[in-house]
């Protein structure tokens, strides 16, 4: 016993092979952990960024304050989107409608958007793609309606019709004021309103689901033929303690005679 004892004071008096053995063991338990963590983490972030900006866009959001400051170049849209549908790989299918703040029965725009990671291949974390409605009259004021007074979301993914454009969005740089922001390819999607061959658009998703969007048609010239030139359109989400009605008196709108010729160069109306 005496000497098994001094042996092992003699070879290693202050235990540090025990010591270095347990901090190796350490190290490689944190360090698996790490990599399993980063493992899991990348899985499912690519679902977590789809996930916010689905949330993001979704809700009631006006241009309120843009055409408070521009009124000669933004109109005060009314943008309502909300979730209609999930594919069966987990993309998510929102409706999207935009219409005049005094005339939220008239739809002038209505769209599928449809929400997913983007493939592997491509360096980007959301695909946002927009999709025609076959029967665009059923869907008017989708969002306003009760649930159980809407298409169901069978009808929904059988009402998808063709597409009309897909958005890349990456996760904003930490000194830019967007949480995510991208585009259509520079080539765009085939569009044929209003003399326009092809068009682009531009999409940015800020803090308190502000939402920036700016569409614009070209001609095969490159020149611009439909769509705002001063920049993209801000939505913000109304306050829900907001006396509406008080704050949209409060601006000088044209008459609507005005807004219907005016809006030819901002926006694409639907038949």
């Amino acid at each position: 016993m005496g000497m098994g004892a001094s042996s092992v004071s003699d070879k290693d008096p202050n235990g540090w092979g025990g010591r270095a053995q347990g901090l190796a063991v350490k190290t490689l338990v944190l360090v698996g952990g790490a990599l399993l963590l980063k493992r899991l983490t990348k899985s499912t972030t690519r679902w977590d960024h789809a996930r916010f900006v689905s949330q993001s866009l979704t809700g009631e959001k006006f241009s309120r304050e843009q055409a408070s400051r521009d009124p000669d170049n933004y109109f005060n849209i009314r943008m309502f989107l909300c979730p209609a549908a999930e594919m069966v790989d987990g993309s998510k299918v929102l409706y999207f409608e935009q219409a005049f703040w005094r005339t939220p029965h008239k739809p002038f725009r209505q769209r599928f958007y449809m929400v997913k990671p983007c493939p592997k291949e491509l360096k980007c974390d959301v695909e946002v793609s927009t999709y025609a409605i076959r029967d665009a009259e059923e869907y008017k004021n989708f969002c306003d309606r009760p649930k159980d007074q809407r298409p169901l979301p069978e009808e929904v993914i059988g009402d998808i019709a063709e597409h009309l454009t897909t958005l890349y969005l990456n996760r904003c740089d930490r000194r830019k004021r967007c949480l995510y922001e991208g585009s259509t390819p520079p080539e765009g999607f085939p569009n044929t309103w209003n003399g326009a061959s092809y068009c682009t658009s531009e999409l940015a998703v800020l803090k308190n689901n502000e939402v920036h969007m700016w569409d614009r048609g070209y001609d095969d010239d490159g020149n611009q033929v439909w769509g705002v030139r001063e920049g993209a359109y801000e939505f913000k989400p109304a306050p829900a303690s907001t006396n509406l009605n008080g704050i949209f008196t409060s601006l000088n709108f044209p008459p609507a005679q005005s807004i219907a010729k005016k809006i030819e160069g901002s926006f694409v109306l639907e038949d």
